[in-house]
């Protein structure tokens, strides 16, 4: 049975950056109650209900128009929520600014499957190229911004539609920092990309999750599987909601030696 629904209706894996990414720019707006976030368990199969709504994708989030309509894809939501909360914008109104923004937001595809495909990765044999691969996005991200923001914090004078978009990619990659020692090199042709990645973190409408929130979920990426799938001889997903993450001890940041049991993840 379908749940009831608000006006809009967003359904959702709270801890996902592409869900996060909506609240963020409902957040910015001042707009989140007057949006419906039903949680959906990534751990079991899904409800026929929810099905029913997007028989050809199980992917998430999802957006429930207040007659009935469907939109799938985190940007595309992004932009409904933009056209139907216009005030205050987030989006650069100017057609110039807004295709930069574009141009942008255009490179964060590459950016996060490079982040998952480097956390996923199994052979430690291949964890430099991993490396490589994403500090060549960071870089191509830095000069972007030195092309059109070489001074300030963000891409514009305030926090915005770009922002937006990676903060939440930013944010997961907390798990590469825990179980792969990632950092940015102190070089000059990261400092702008810091600079922004930085003033993104500690933006207050971007707190919805935190590092140890993080890392204790996705621990199972960090050994090879996701959404909710179960490595061998376990019963549980480290994305299971009972017991809260709060209460789980801290994983340990060795991702390439044996996995760990559901007891070594207080599950």
């Amino acid at each position: 049975m379908s749940p009831a629904l608000g006006p809009i209706t967003v359904f959702h894996i709270p801890v996902c950056p592409f869900s996060q990414r909506l609240e963020i720019l409902l957040a910015l707006k001042g707009r989140r109650s007057d949006v419906h976030f039903h949680v959906v368990d990534i751990t079991q199969p899904r409800p026929e209900w929810l099905l029913a709504k997007s028989p050809s994708s199980t992917a998430l989030p999802i957006l429930e128009t207040p007659d009935g309509q469907i939109l799938r894809e985190s940007l595309i939501i992004l932009q409904y929520l933009e056209d139907v909360f216009p005030e205050p914008a987030v989006a650069q109104r100017d057609p110039y600014r807004r295709a930069v923004e574009g141009l942008m937001t255009r490179m964060e595809a590459d950016f996060g499957q490079q982040g998952y495909l480097y956390v996923m990765n199994q052979d430690p044999g291949r964890r430099e190229d991993f490396r490589y691969s994403l500090l060549k996005l960071y870089a191509q991200l830095n000069e972007f911004l030195l092309e059109h923001s070489p001074s300030g914090m963000y891409l514009f004078e305030t926090f915005g539609w770009a922002e937006t978009v990676f903060t939440s990619l930013f944010m997961r990659f907390w798990f590469l920092e825990y179980f792969e020692d990632f950092a940015l090199p102190q070089e000059p042709r990261f400092a702008r990309v810091r600079t922004w990645r930085e003033a993104c973190l500690a933006h207050p409408a971007a707190q919805q999750v935190s590092r140890e929130q993080i890392v204790k979920l996705y621990v199972d990426y960090a050994h090879g599987v996701g959404n909710g799938a179960l490595l061998p001889g376990r019963k549980r997903s480290s994305f299971v909601f009972e017991p809260d993450w709060r209460l789980r001890p801290w994983p340990s940041q060795q991702k390439y030696g044996p996995h760990p049991s559901d007891a070594e993840l207080g599950l």
